[in-house]
């Protein structure tokens, strides 16, 4: 994995930890971290494909 592919993870997993350990009072916390979740998922998974470490083949054999 290249180095931003494993920082998006660790931030994904630090999100998600936080969503999982800590109890929220208010609602805007939960959207904000839910946000940066989804962000850095995806920033993760952009990361792979640009790094070439996940190769798409459309043929089914």
């Amino acid at each position: 994995m290249s180095k931003s592919a494993v920082l998006f993870l660790m931030l994904s997993l630090v999100f998600t930890l936080t969503l999982w350990l800590e109890p929220w009072q208010a609602a805007w916390p939960v959207a904000a971290v839910k946000v940066a979740l989804a962000t850095s998922a995806v920033l993760f998974v952009a990361a792979l494909l640009v790094g070439k470490r996940v190769k798409f083949d459309p043929v089914l054999r």
